[in-house]
């Protein structure tokens, strides 16, 4: 009499009902830092804006405007920041969407992979409003910008935002393993990549031994890439969009693989003290 009754639905009406269960674990995502949703925007544009002007007197404090390609400087600048703040805040996202243990898996229709998709689109949404407040402003009230190829632009914009996802992935699925250890490893790649993703240097202009502290890295490829699509006058000749999307489908591949086998094996109780 009280036992609830199950009804067979169509596979549009269960894909309609995950998208939804997705949109809700994005916007929860964005309001996890703060209640306002509006601040939370805001944030989020005003940490871009901020990475922005500090790159740019940096890079303008030191010469390094004499290795930028030709044309707006600020424009190259963008180009390396909006990568680099993309790529890494997808890593952040993902790596700390709601585990196998977290409370919010004991509500159907719940599950890890809707956590990580939420979390990801979450990131990327807010990403991508920051760049475009800023790019749009910029181009209303300071220099008109003119951009090469806007479609293999905005590839290589998703192309990082997926390399992070992945990554993130792989580190979400060692989180409850050895939290603390993950928390520092996450950490310690995302500082490294504001000097090992080469947003400040073009990869033509790098010395070949140079070139191989960073060829390791995505971002420095979807970067170089970028500035390509940009920038009518350069042609990345060391650099490759392929790798970086070779890259982060086997660290998704890694990723799935890693968080079944925690998802088998992790329990609530790990972390608890005695």
């Amino acid at each position: 009499m009280f036992r609830h009754k199950r009804y067979e639905r169509s596979w549009f009406s269960l894909g309609f009902e995950t998208l939804e269960l997705i949109y809700h674990v994005g916007v929860r995502n964005l309001r996890r830092t703060h209640h306002n949703a509006l601040l939370g925007l805001a944030m989020a544009i005003f940490q871009s804006l901020l990475m922005l002007l500090v790159m740019y007197f940096m890079m303008s404090l030191f010469g390094m405007r004499k290795i930028a390609v030709r044309g707006d400087f600020m424009l190259y600048v963008m180009s390396g920041v909006f990568m680099f703040m993309t790529h890494v805040k997808a890593i952040g996202a993902v790596a700390s969407a709601d585990g196998p243990t977290s409370t919010m898996m004991m509500h159907a229709p719940m599950n890890p992979i809707i956590s990580i998709m939420g979390a990801a689109l979450g990131s990327l949404y807010q990403q991508t409003l920051a760049a475009s407040v800023i790019m749009f402003f910029y181009h209303a009230l300071i220099n008109p910008i003119v951009i090469d190829d806007p479609v293999g632009m905005m590839g290589m914009f998703l192309l990082s935002w997926f390399t992070g996802v992945g990554i993130g992935m792989i580190l979400l699925s060692a989180m409850p393993w050895q939290p603390e250890a993950v928390t520092i490893i996450k950490t310690l790649y995302q500082r490294l990549n504001v000097l090992a993703s080469g947003k400040m240097v073009l990869a033509n202009n790098l010395p070949a031994k140079r070139r191989d502290w960073f060829d390791w890295n995505p971002l420095f490829h979807t970067i170089d890439q970028t500035r390509g699509f940009v920038f009518l006058n350069y042609t990345p000749r060391y650099t490759s969009y392929d790798y970086a999307i070779y890259f982060a489908l086997t660290c998704v591949l890694i990723g799935l693989m890693a968080e079944f086998f925690t998802r088998q094996h992790a329990s609530a109780s790990w972390n608890k003290r005695h």
